[in-house]
C-alpha cells in the first residue's frame, strides 16, 4: 500500500480525465484522444491556479468534483475490490462502501494533484479490443532526476456509450487489486462494517483536516 500510495501521490494527475459520449462504434484512437485532450486541459487549469491552490488547498475539491466524479465508474471498481464480498454485501451495504471508497479514491486524487509539478506524460500504442468496447490507454509519467519513468495504465470501457475508467494501474500494481487484497485481508479479520466504518471514520477526519467540507 505505501509504493502505490506514494506513486499515486507522486503522479496520478495524469488520471484525471474527461470522459464525453461516444457511440457504440467509438475506436481505441477515441479514448486516447480523450484522455490527452483532458489532462491537458486539467493540467493547464492547475497551472493556473497554482498559487491559489497553495493558499486554499482545498479549492482542489470542486475540480475534482466537476473533472473526475462523472467518468469513473466507482460502482464497478468498488465491486471488483470487494470480490465474493460483494456478493454477500445488503445492498445498504454496498451503498455505503461504494461511498467511502469513491471517498477515499478522492481524497488521495485530490492530494495528488497539488504535488503534480509538471512531469512530463508520454502517450505509448493502444492495447484495445474494440468488439468488446474495452481499451488500456497507456502513459509513461517522466521522473526528474531518474532515467526510469513510471508507467500508468488506465482500463476503460463503454457505459451506454461513454468512456469510463474502471482501473488504474501505476508502475505495474493495479489500484482495484491492491486495494481488493488489503480490504479483503481486513474483512477476514473482522467484517464488512468494521471496514466500511474504517474508511468512514478515516475519511471524515481527512475532510476536516483538508477544510473539504466532506
Amino acid at each position: 500500500m505505501k509504493r502505490f500510495g506514494q506513486l499515486i501521490t507522486a503522479f496520478a494527475a495524469a488520471a484525471f480525465i474527461t470522459c464525453t459520449p461516444v457511440s457504440q462504434a467509438a475506436t481505441s484512437q477515441e479514448a486516447q484522444a480523450l484522455v490527452k485532450d483532458t489532462s491537458e486541459k486539467v493540467l493547464a487549469r492547475l497551472k493556473k491556479d497554482r498559487e491559489e491552490l497553495k493558499v486554499y488547498p482545498q479549492l482542489i475539491y470542486p475540480l475534482v468534483q466537476d473533472l473526475v466524479l462523472p467518468h469513473f465508474d466507482f460502482e464497478k471498481m468498488a465491486q471488483w475490490v470487494l470480490g465474493p464480498n460483494w456478493r454477500t454485501a445488503s445492498p445498504h451495504q454496498r451503498q455505503r462502501f461504494t461511498g467511502e471508497f469513491r471517498n477515499l479514491l478522492v481524497r488521495t486524487y485530490a492530494k495528488a494533484l497539488l504535488e503534480y509539478t509538471n512531469e512530463t506524460i508520454t502517450y505509448l500504442p493502444l492495447q484495445a479490443d474494440d468488439s468488446a468496447g474495452k481499451v488500456t490507454v497507456r502513459t509513461q509519467v517522466e521522473q526528474k532526476g531518474s532515467s526510469f519513468p513510471i508507467p500508468i495504465n488506465y482500463s476503460m470501457y463503454q457505459k451506454d456509450g461513454v468512456w469510463k475508467v474502471y482501473d488504474v494501474v501505476v508502475d505495474n500494481v493495479s489500484l482495484v487489486s491492491n486495494y481488493r487484497n488489503s480490504f479483503a485481508t481486513e474483512i477476514r479479520q473482522g467484517n464488512l462494517d468494521q471496514l466500511i466504518a474504517r474508511l468512514e471514520s478515516m475519511n471524515k477526519k481527512g475532510s476536516e483536516k483538508d477544510g473539504a467540507g466532506g
